[in-house]
C-alpha cells in the first residue's frame, strides 16, 4: 500500500506533530509505540519519506543564484611559497596555523574544496619512498619537516567537510636559481632520483633566465616513475582527487628547442614527427594514470587544469574563436582529446581572461569548453584568474569576476569554479571577493555528483537531539543504519525550514541549506548560529556518501515553539 506524500501527511498533521528522540513523528493524543513511530495505516518512517525522490539528487536549482550543487574551490600553491607555507623554514606550529587560517577563509567564502600542491618540484609533502622532502617546507632540500604535512592537510580539510584534491606537477624538477636548484643537478637533494638518473632530465631553457630541469616525458621509465610517485600518495592517503595543472612539456622559450632528439630517435618509431610523439607521451601519462587511480580507488577523481586555449579556430576548425598560444602545439597538451576519450573525471581550463578580451574572450572560451564536455561524463570547472583583480583594464571593475559566474549559468555543463589562488582571495582587492561571495556564494552548495564514479545515497539520518538557546540551535545527527551493507554516511547536509510546505521544494536548491558537517563515526554535531530567539523552525538533515549522493531527508524536527520530546 502506497503511503501518503510528505505534503499530504504534513498538511494533515500540522504543527501539532513533532519529532521524537528516535526521529519518528509523535501524533497528539497517541502514545502507543506504533503511533509514536508514525506507523498509521502502514506508513513507516521510510514510507513517510518516500514521496518524489528526484529532488534530492537534483542539480537544477530553482534559484540559479543558489545552486544546490556547485564545485567551489581555491588553489593553495606551495611552489616558491606562493600560498602555503608563506615562507620556507617556518616552525611546524606556524605552518599548521597558516594552513588552518586558509581553511577558515575557505569556509567563510562557502567553498567546498581545496586543491593543495603537494608535489611542486619532483619532491614530496609526505614521507615518499620515491622523492625527497620538499624544499618549500624547511628551506633545505630533502630535510624532514618533523611531521606528515599531507596527512595534516587532508585531515583538517575533511574536518570542515572540504574535498581535498592533491595537486601534483608531473615533470618539473627544479625552479630557477638562485631560489631553486636551477639546472645544477648537484643542488638537488642528496637522495633525489635524478642524481642516480641524470639522463632522465632536460635543462630548459639553456643559458637563459628561468632555466630549470624537467623530467623527459619521452622516456618510458620516467613516465612509470612519475606515476609510481603519485600513486604512493593515492594508495596511502585518503585524498579525494588527483590534480594536475598546466605544466607538461615546458612553455616555449624564444630561440630554444627542448633537447629530446636522442629520445625521439630511440622511442619515436611509428610517429611521422616529433610533435605527435610528444603529444602521445603526455596522452600515455594521462590515460595510464587515470586507469591506475581508479583501479586502486574507484572514488578518487582525476582532473587537469590545462591552459585555457586548446587550439585556435584559424588553425583547426575544432578550435575556439581565439588567437592566443595553443597548448596542443606549444606544450603538447591535447586537452580536448583527454575529455573526449574520458581519461579525466573533470577538466578545469584556466580561462584567465576577461569578458570581451580580444585575443581570448571569456565569453567565447566557456561556451567552447562547454561544447567539448557536452555528452561526456567529464565535469567542467572553470579556472578563474582571481589574481588579476585590480591589475588594470576590465579587471579594475570589481564586478568582473562575479560576472564570470553569472555568465556560466547559461551553460549547464559548467559545474563550478576554482580560484587562483588562496592569498589572492584573501587580498579581496576592490572588494571583489566580498561581491563574489554575496552574489554567487550566498548559500552553501554540495559538490556535483560524477555518475561514472559509482556511489549511492545512504539511508536517511535522524536528528536525535536538538536545543534552541537564544541565537543558537545545536543538534546531533545520527545515521539510521550503522554497520549494514550499502553506502555509509560521510557527511550530513542541514536545512532550516519555516514550514512543512517548504520541504516539498525547499531542498532542490540551497536557499534553506545551512551547511554540511563531516560525520565522525556516523554521528555529527551541528550548530545554527543565525536562529532568531523564540521563532519556530523545522530542521531537516540528509546524509551524503563520500561522492556526495544525498539521501532522503530526516523527519523534520522543530526548534522551539512546539512541544518537545
Amino acid at each position: 500500500m502506497a503511503g501518503p506524500t510528505r505534503r499530504q501527511l504534513f498538511s494533515a498533521l500540522g504543527a501539532s506533530a513533532f519529532v521524537t528522540a528516535t526521529g519518528g513523528l509523535l501524533l497528539p493524543g497517541r502514545a502507543g509505540a506504533e503511533e509514536q513511530a508514525g506507523l498509521a495505516d502502514g506508513v513507516t518512517p521510510d514510507g513517510l519519506l518516500s514521496g518524489d525522490s528526484t529532488a534530492f539528487g537534483h542539480d537544477l536549482a530553482l534559484d540559479p543564484a543558489r545552486p544546490k550543487r556547485q564545485l567551489r574551490a581555491m588553489w593553495i600553491a606551495s611552489v616558491v611559497n606562493i600560498d602555503w607555507p608563506s615562507r620556507r623554514g617556518l616552525s611546524v606550529e606556524a605552518q599548521k596555523a597558516e594552513y588552518l587560517r586558509l581553511l577558515d577563509e575557505a569556509e567563510a567564502y562557502r567553498l567546498n574544496a581545496v586543491f593543495v600542491q603537494v608535489r611542486p618540484t619532483a619532491d614530496a609533502f609526505w614521507p615518499s619512498p620515491y622523492e625527497p622532502w620538499s624544499e618549500w617546507l624547511t628551506g633545505v632540500r630533502g630535510r624532514d619537516p618533523g611531521y606528515d604535512p599531507l596527512d595534516f592537510l587532508l585531515t583538517e580539510a575533511h574536518k570542515r567537510n572540504l574535498e581535498f584534491h592533491a595537486w601534483f606537477n608531473p615533470y618539473r624538477v627544479s625552479m630557477p636559481a638562485p631560489g631553486g636548484a636551477g639546472v645544477d643537478i648537484n643542488q638537488l637533494a642528496p637522495n633525489h632520483p635524478v642524481r642516480q638518473h641524470p639522463d632522465w632530465v632536460v635543462p630548459y631553457p639553456i643559458n637563459a633566465a628561468g632555466a630549470r630541469l624537467y623530467y623527459n616525458p619521452g622516456i618510458p621509465e620516467v613516465r612509470a616513475f612519475v606515476e609510481d610517485a603519485i600513486m604512493h600518495a593515492v594508495e596511502n592517503y585518503d585524498i579525494d582527487g588527483v590534480h594536475f595543472d598546466d605544466y607538461f612539456y615546458p612553455y616555449p622559450a624564444a630561440g630554444q628547442q627542448f633537447a629530446d632528439g636522442d629520445t625521439y630517435a630511440r622511442y619515436g618509431g611509428g610517429f611521422t614527427n616529433v610533435h605527435d610523439w610528444r603529444r602521445d607521451n603526455i596522452n600515455l601519462l594521462v590515460s595510464e594514470l587515470y586507469q591506475r587511480i581508479h583501479a586502486a580507488k574507484p572514488w578518487v577523481k582525476f582532473g587537469i587544469s590545462p591552459f585555457g586555449i586548446w587550439r585556435n579556430k584559424a588553425t583547426d576548425p575544432l578550435g575556439s574563436q581565439t588567437n592566443g598560444l595553443q597548448s596542443y602545439d606549444a606544450i603538447y597538451a591535447d586537452s580536448r582529446r583527454w575529455v573526449r576519450e574520458g581519461w579525466v573525471d573533470y577538466i578545469n581550463p584556466q580561462v584567465y581572461w576577461n569578458i570581451g578580451f580580444t585575443v581570448a574572450d571569456y565569453a567565447k572560451l566557456v561556451p567552447w569548453w562547454a561544447d567539448v564536455v557536452d555528452g561526456t561524463p567529464v565535469h567542467l570547472y572553470v579556472g578563474q584568474a582571481t589574481y588579476k583583480i585590480g591589475t588594470g583594464g576590465a579587471w579594475n571593475d570589481p564586478a568582473e569576476l562575479s560576472r564570470h559566474l553569472t555568465f556560466n549559468r547559461n551553460y549547464p555543463q559548467v559545474h563550478g569554479d576554482v580560484h587562483f589562488s588562496a592569498v589572492q582571495m584573501r587580498a579581496n582587492r576592490l572588494g571583489a571577493i566580498d561581491r563574489l561571495v554575496a552574489e554567487q556564494y550566498s548559500r552553501p552548495a554540495l559538490i556535483p555528483i560524477s555518475s561514472r564514479l559509482g556511489g549511492a545515497p545512504p539511508p536517511h539520518p535522524v536528528i536525535t537531539w536538538l536545543e534552541h538557546v537564544q541565537h543558537r540551535v545545536r543538534m546531533t545527527i545520527q545515521p539510521t543504519a550503522v554497520g549494514e551493507d550499502g553506502p555509509s554516511s560521510t557527511a550530513y547536509a542541514v536545512y532550516r525550514l519555516d514550514s512543512f510546505d517548504q520541504l516539498e521544494t525547499g531542498l532542490q536548491d540551497a536557499t534553506f541549506m545551512l551547511g554540511t558537517v563531516r560525520a565522525d563515526g556516523g554521528e555529527a554535531s551541528f550548530e545554527d548560529r543565525t536562529a532568531v530567539p523564540g521563532r519556530l523552525y523545522w530542521y531537516v538533515a540528509t546524509a551524503l556518501d563520500r561522492l556526495h549522493h544525498e539521501s532522503q531527508p530526516s523527519p523534520p524536527r522543530p526548534s522551539q515553539g512546539a512541544p518537545s520530546s
